[in-house]
């Protein structure tokens, strides 16, 4: 039930509004500060993860990144802590469980959660003066953003270059074509707004940001006035009040906010644009063209035009039965449906998004004509009941389920809520939703109500834009050799003084970023802060059945899992594993198709999903284990239909739709090549500790680069005729040897649902079905590699690795508390700060049996490899003091201390005891850590981080080969 948080709203504050969302266990109430304006949304919630977070309205009228450098610069001091990385140095300092800033198209926002009251008011001052009294030191401003430097920065014979940490960021973030599509897109559908702008910036124009362009945008958004406050969690609103009226708006009056809010000027027909982004000089461009059509919608905060729009989007594009998503996964005009189909309502005004990826340029008009029929005939033959109705029924567990495993739960309702604050919306409409689900359930009888939608949302929109991206193998050379010549126009044309100020701005940003800082200036938790211990959700295992049951506070939802080991596999059936789990819920089942599969899915479930994962022991890295879990979850009340769906798509999947096949192929291909630009850094050290383990090498070939060209591969091979039938039998094959193993079952749900479950799940499965065949493993693995995998990016991706040891040895922990060391200590300060990556650390992976460094969309390649061996002298040479073992320590504690949702918690439990990571191992492993020394540290470093062991892997573009070959690297096509 929600938090009883009755205290008096604080006088500086009035009260607009309670509103009881029972569905979400909490109480909304909106708060309005007198003096200034400022909003604040407080979520009262019996939960002791409290959340916090400021956002700002950010409208940007150019592509600077002017909003994404002051979120940076913002953070690097402030007037009450004047010291040089106060959000880094708290970061190492603190027990949060969330900690970031966010840039979007129209708002900057700076949330943080903590289950810990006194690290929440610690992170609460830090924050509240950083975004408010910012210091914008105009070095911090060269650092985040851009600089002008010598390529050796104290030589002036030497090219200039730029550098800067968003510069680099946004580099790497626009080498990815889905990224360009996006922005693109935007420009053209919004031609007038903060909307036709990248407010991330485009690199080209980042360089263009002045320091005092900086300094009138922070003057001109950064004010209560032009604020909104959002909390979470069992601290009442009226606590946080206090806060914010004496540490910030107590020193403000309110402030006219005169910014460029309002809506996009129409079109009055449809526009048609080509556009085209770089791709490798020696790749063939046939068929990687992206053809997308957008239209753009009514407002986003308001609910009913936000809820409609969003009823629309699902029967369209739902699942591969909706009409215009299967139109776009059959179509032979491209290899699979663009990753930017679905509705877009985190602006002002949405956008309706659909097309296709892996097409030719001149098909475009086949295809406005493909999705202009599909809607047609959707307005001319409606949609039929049942469909509106299991679309509804997402709606209704989407709303239900409690989310919070990689992002705090409080927070994902705050920033549900987020636009409606910005653009003046009522917040509790998006996050209530059953009365709006009453409403929509009465106006879908209407057989006329869909079909008028898709008229007057679609079909009668003329604010369409339809945008070709075609691929250009010379674009990327153009730009790099205008870069070049402007920066050498720029230098002849230098005088001396100039050519000086540059020299003195690179040494004084060296000395800023080696300075030392007193920090205790800074709170901070200690170790006496941490818990000495946490709980585990309490397993029930049943006595006359292979079933574990969890009962947890699900929100009425309920998750079932049947676990089989894996048997012994060939090395081809290894590879079609990951193929294998992708399509097992996406094909027919029985007498049904896949399309009648997908409706019976979205009817009688919240989704169905199948995953394998294999480890080592505990104690020894070399020997393995595995299991396939094929998942699902549903609203209580179909609990029972639960159990039968899963019965059936384990007993009775088949594989012989063969086309279906084709498409799943194509669709993989496409997310897992966009993944390279986002996750390089995870690649590049699956790479480098390939050779470390069985179970590192396993994820490498399935999951990794080599993963992601064998599904190449494969797609060229289905694209030329050959192998379908092939893969079907294969995959038919596989599904028979997993399911011809024993099975067990995991069970969540609230305690008066789990029994139900239980007894269902007896009646429907009988037993645990046969006995374990020949057991899973994989060969012994020790090998060292030393790889560079191109591809078109304008940033590197760098790792090392080094063999190490499971999770059991006393190592592991010792080397865990290692990895947050050499970063906040060394690698931070060395490849972010002077270096110009976005990130970089380094950490141990207990379960590849790898201690792995890395750094992220990194400018630099050679160097950053010195700078990973350079932490390693430095840890060895250099006095350390307790704090910064103890900030190592604290991080460690964090992540292990991290909540999860309360499904969550259960699966989390349950999978580490399968493999072996009992409650006691993992209390022994903690106990290590709070036990860790810096002399633990230096023996631990000196047994298992050797010269001669290390493993190394980048990705970086093709014009960095010649270098990479020259360090003796493998050169390796993605």
């Amino acid at each position: 039930m929600p938090a009883n948080n009755t205290a008096a709203t604080h006088p500086a504050f009035t009260k607009i509004r309670s509103h009881k969302i029972a569905n979400l266990h909490l109480t909304l109430e909106e708060y309005e500060h007198a003096a200034t304006g400022a909003r604040h949304i407080h979520m009262a919630a019996d939960n002791d993860e409290n959340v916090f977070l400021v956002a700002l309205r950010t409208f940007p009228m150019d592509s600077t990144g002017v909003a994404h450098i002051l979120e940076h610069t913002a953070l690097c001091g402030s007037e009450r802590y004047p010291v040089r990385d106060p959000f880094f140095m708290m970061i190492r300092r603190s027990l949060h469980t969330f900690m970031n800033a966010f840039t979007s198209s129209d708002w900057t926002a700076y949330p943080f959660a903590s289950k810990n009251r006194k690290d929440f008011d610690n992170l609460l001052s830090v924050y509240l003066d950083c975004v408010f009294f910012s210091k914008l030191d105009p070095l911090d401003f060269a650092q985040e953003g851009h600089r002008l430097e010598f390529s050796e920065p104290s030589d002036t014979a030497t090219p200039l270059v730029y550098r800067g940490v968003v510069y680099n960021e946004m580099k790497g973030a626009m080498s990815s074509p889905v990224s360009q599509l996006w922005q693109t897109l935007s420009k053209h559908l919004f031609p007038t707004t903060t909307y036709h702008y990248n407010s991330g910036g485009e690199p080209d124009h980042i360089v263009d940001l002045r320091y005092d362009d900086l300094l009138a945008f922070y003057r001109r958004h950064y004010h209560p006035s032009n604020a909104v406050f959002a909390t979470y969690g069992n601290i009442p609103a009226s606590e946080h009040q206090a806060r914010f009226e004496n540490e910030v708006l107590s020193r403000f009056e309110h402030q006219a906010m005169s910014l460029p809010v309002f809506d996009e000027k129409r079109y009055f027909a449809p526009v048609k644009v080509q556009e085209h982004y770089g791709l490798g000089e020696d790749e063939d461009t046939s068929g990687k063209s992206h053809i997308v059509m957008g239209w753009l919608l009514g407002h986003s905060f308001d609910l009913e035009q936000n809820l409609e729009a969003e009823l629309l989007a699902s029967v369209l594009l739902e699942n591969s039965a909706s009409p215009l998503q299967r139109a776009l996964e059959q179509t032979e005009l491209g290899h699979a449906p663009s990753p930017l189909c679905g509705l877009e309502d985190s602006n002002r005004e949405m956008t309706f998004v659909c097309g296709i990826e892996g097409a030719e340029p001149e098909r475009v008009a086949e295809l406005e004509q493909l999705v202009l029929g599909v809607i047609e005939q959707v307005v001319s033959e409606g949609v039929s009941q049942d469909r509106l109705e299991a679309i509804l029924h997402q709606l209704e567990l989407q709303q239900r389920e409690i989310a919070g495993d990689s992002f705090p739960y409080g927070l994902q309702l705050i920033m549900s809520a987020l636009t409606p604050l910005i653009h003046g919306g009522d917040p509790a409409g998006l996050l209530d939703l059953d009365p709006v689900l009453v409403r929509l359930r009465e106006r879908i009888k209407d057989p006329e109500y869909i079909p008028g939608l898709a008229k007057r949302l679609l079909l009668d929109n003329p604010h369409r834009v339809t945008l070709t991206l075609a691929p250009d193998t010379q674009l990327d050379g153009r730009r790099q050799r205008a870069i070049e010549q402007a920066l050498a126009e720029r230098k002849a044309a230098m005088t001396e003084q100039e050519a000086a100020s540059l020299v003195a701005q690179a040494k004084a940003l060296e000395e800023r970023q080696t300075r030392v800082d007193d920090d205790s200036i800074l709170p901070k938790v200690g170790i006496e802060d941490v818990p000495t211990e946490t709980a585990d959700p309490e397993a029930e295992v049943a006595s006359d059945f292979p079933a574990t049951l969890y009962r947890q506070g699900t929100n009425g939802l309920v998750y079932q899992q049947i676990v089989v080991p894996l048997p012994a596999l060939s090395e081809d059936e290894l590879a079609l594993l990951p193929l294998y789990v992708q399509s097992v819920s996406e094909m027919g089942c029985g007498d049904l198709d896949y399309l009648q599969m997908q409706d019976r899915m979205s009817a009688e479930s919240g989704g169905v999903s199948a995953s394998f994962s294999a480890r080592g022991k505990v104690d020894d890295l070399q020997a393995t284990s595995g299991y396939f879990v094929l998942s699902g979850k549903a609203l209580a009340r179909n609990r029972d239909r639960l159990v039968h769906l899963l019965h059936d798509i384990y007993r009775d999947v088949r594989f012989d739709e063969l086309e279906r096949l084709r498409e799943l192929v194509a669709q993989t291909r496409a997310r897992r090549e966009q993944s390279i630009t986002g996750s390089g850094h995870a690649l590049a050290m699956g790479a480098a500790s390939q050779g470390a383990s069985p179970v590192a090498n396993l994820t490498f070939k399935l999951g990794g680069l080599q993963g992601i060209r064998t599904t190449k591969q494969l797609d060229d091979r289905l694209r030329a005729g050959e192998g379908l039938s092939e893969l079907g039998q294969a995959l038919g094959g596989l599904h028979r040897k997993l399911t011809s193993q024993p099975r067990q079952f995991l069970i969540i749900g609230e305690d008066d649902q789990v029994q139900d479950i239980l007894n269902n799940t007896k009646l429907v499965w009988g037993d645990a079905g046969p006995k374990a065949g020949e057991t899973f493993t994989l060969p012994a693995v020790s090998e060292n590699v030393n790889q560079a995998w191109l591809t078109s990016t304008q940033v590197n991706f760098c790792a090392r690795a080094y063999p190490t040891v499971p999770s059991d040895h006393p190592d592991a922990p010792i080397l865990t508390v290692l990895g947050g060391f050499l970063r906040n200590g060394f690698l931070h300060r060395a490849i972010r700060e002077q270096g110009g990556a976005y990130g970089g650390g380094a950490g141990q992976d207990s379960t590849a049996g790898a201690f792995r460094f890395f750094s992220y969309r990194d400018p630099r390649l050679e160097e950053t490899l010195d700078d990973f061996d350079a932490s390693l002298n430095w840890l060895r040479e250099s006095s350390h003091d307790y704090q910064a073992l103890e900030e190592a320590i604290l991080g460690v504690i964090g992540q292990i201390d991290k909540p999860h949702s309360p499904a969550g918690e259960a699966r989390f439990a349950f999978h580490s005891n399968l493999f072996g990571r009992t409650p006691e191992q993992r209390r022994l492993f903690r106990e290590r850590v709070l036990a860790v020394t810096v002399e633990d540290m230096l023996g631990a470093a000196e047994r298992w981080l050797k010269p001669e062991n290390a493993s190394t892997a980048v990705i970086a573009s093709p014009g960095s080969k010649a270098a990479l070959q020259s360090r003796g690297m493998s050169i390796h096509e993605i």
